[in-house]
């Protein structure tokens, strides 16, 4: 991936403070919708979760579009809630642009990989047969490894500047 800080300043930030922890090292893709994206960025650990469960930061406006192959941090409704959670777009989700969502990194080499991420389990619970967002937060990989063996993840995130 390769970030621009002219896109997203509080959000490359944010995630460069993030990888510089490797806070992301082992972490599962656990929401993975075909056509739409792959999110990821609740720690494995527990503890590590507590940590930074209100790491919450101000919007960036958005000046890149939501298409094939931008990452973005995810967030609610309301405003400055972004967090540790980062989705690949896989199509154009130029929709989303509007709602806030700043793209802050571009995937450059490897998309091919991110498109055959594990998917079957589909969205999380309530309702859904995916990963429930606040059990792995409580309870971190042990979870994950034991009810969603499949799920595929980010072996180490390490920072190459140029």
């Amino acid at each position: 991936m390769e970030c621009h800080k002219d896109w997203a300043p509080r959000g490359v930030e944010h995630f460069y403070d993030l990888v510089k922890v490797h806070f992301y090292d082992d972490t599962r893709f656990f929401r993975v919708l075909k056509g739409f994206m792959a999110q990821f960025g609740i720690n494995g650990n527990p503890q590590t979760n507590a940590v930074w469960s209100n790491a919450n930061f101000p919007d960036d406006p958005v000046k890149q579009h939501n298409t094939r192959g931008m990452v973005t941090f995810a967030k609610t409704s309301m405003p400055n809630s972004r967090s540790t959670q980062l989705f690949i777009n896989y199509g154009d989700n130029s929709s989303l642009d509007g709602q806030g969502f700043a793209p802050i990194c571009q995937v450059t080499s490897g998309m091919d990989v991110a498109d055959q991420l594990y998917y079957a389990y589909g969205e999380g619970a309530p309702g859904g047969q995916g990963p429930d967002q606040q059990r792995i937060q409580a309870q971190g990989n042990a979870y994950l490894e034991r009810e969603f063996p499949r799920l595929d993840y980010i072996k180490k995130a390490t920072i190459v500047l140029q």
